[in-house]
């Protein structure tokens, strides 16, 4: 019979005696030479500790927070929010890490334990080290922001420095997980024969990846060449639409009326596409009408300079009205404006068009598109009806 098992028939009989205040100091003894009382010491250290480091974190982060708000400089707010949810596992995890020694465990429960919290601790670590990658990005992002008006170096900048936070996030993945795995002495013992065998493996996943390898290729390429850039207008497969999102794979254009194109990133390397903001973002828009011969062009020209000049959204650079073809029953009249950007481009053309047409409705509308017609035979026939009545007479 175990010791454990002999010290509590020892406790349920002393207390069908009744001896149970006698026996406390029995019942102290006992557990302290049982592994129960290490390991219930060590767990109330680890519970402490834990806690201990919950509170320090709280505190500091709530310290950090207010002294930030105290500045003018508002981006120190944003390293407050991101840095706080790691630094919450982090700082108790280093202080149960601190109380370790204190354990009263055999050395392989201490080697286990302590080998547990460097795991997560490097975990912990690469996490912070993601946590900063994003900062960077929101610090570029602050300073360079998409909402001017000439936003094309702002947009260069974005771009690049996505691609290269998710390559950058890949590598601190890849460093976190090797740097946890090589904790472990098997792990380590491996690393010879895994060398060894390296040159074979990376011809076979050469080979078996080469698709998935043009296409990270092509996702760098897209960041240093930059055919396109965060927040582009593009037209793709028919569709107008903003870029939304880069990554080293695919593509996400935000189309007008909230879909999501996702397109793989090499189709911008391989087939033909448009881009409404390369070069800058003011853009021209034209809003065709068909309107009959009688139209009074004069009259018409000067109604169009007129809509434009009083709209907003014109940027004072262009307007024109022109005649650009002609077809059996119409003329094709063609106004001409240009806007900052394709949004007001696109709303530019429609009010242009519409008050145009109200003009025309209300003041000429003899000069909308009609359909002429001469019935020659009918005419014929009611003029011999008439010779022949007139003869009877």
């Amino acid at each position: 019979m175990s010791d454990t098992t002999t010290g509590l028939n020892n406790l349920v009989l002393a207390a069908s005696a009744g001896q149970v205040p006698r026996q406390l100091e029995a019942l102290v003894r006992w557990i302290e030479a049982t592994d129960l009382y290490e390991a219930v010491w060590a767990l109330g250290l680890t519970v402490v500790g834990f806690l201990a480091g919950r509170v320090a974190a709280k505190l500091g982060l709530r310290a950090l927070a207010r002294a930030a708000e105290r500045t003018e400089w508002k981006f120190d707010d944003v390293i407050v929010e991101l840095l706080a949810a790691p630094l919450r596992w982090t700082v108790p995890l280093f202080v149960v890490r601190g109380l370790v020694p204190l354990f009263s465990l055999s050395d392989a429960s201490l080697a286990w334990i302590s080998h547990t919290l460097l795991v997560a601790l490097i975990l912990c670590v690469g996490w912070i080290a993601a946590r900063f990658l994003r900062l960077g990005e929101k610090y570029v992002a602050y300073q360079y922001r998409l909402d001017g008006d000439d936003n094309r170096r702002a947009k260069s900048v974005l771009t690049k420095v996505r691609v290269l936070k998710r390559i950058a996030h890949f590598g601190v993945a890849l460093v976190t997980v090797a740097g946890a795995l090589l904790t472990f002495e098997g792990v380590r013992s491996l690393g010879a024969g895994l060398l060894a065998s390296t040159g074979v493996v990376g011809v076979i996943l050469g080979f078996a990846g080469q698709k998935s390898i043009a296409t990270l290729i092509s996702g760098i390429h897209i960041a240093i060449a930059q055919p396109i850039r965060v927040d582009d207008v593009v037209v793709v497969e028919g569709e107008w639409g903003r870029i939304e999102e880069i990554t080293l794979t695919y593509v996400v254009i935000r189309i007008w009326d909230l879909r999501r194109l996702v397109v793989p990133v090499n189709y911008f390397l391989e087939k033909p596409f448009q881009n409404w903001t390369r070069v800058s973002s003011d853009l021209l828009g034209a809003a065709p009408l068909h309107v009959d011969y009688s139209v009074p062009l004069p009259e018409l020209r000067a109604e169009f300079e007129r809509i434009v000049e009083a709209s907003p959204l014109w940027d004072g650079q262009l307007k024109r009205l022109q005649v650009t073809d002609v077809t059996e029953s119409t003329l094709l009249v063609r106004p001409l404006m240009s806007a900052k950007d394709a949004t007001d481009a696109w709303d530019l053309r429609c009010e242009v068009r519409e008050k145009l047409l109200v003009f025309l409705q209300q003041n000429y509308p003899q000069a909308l598109p009609r359909r002429r017609a001469e019935i020659t035979g009918i005419q014929r026939e009611q003029g011999a009806a008439k010779a022949e009545m007139a003869t009877t007479l």
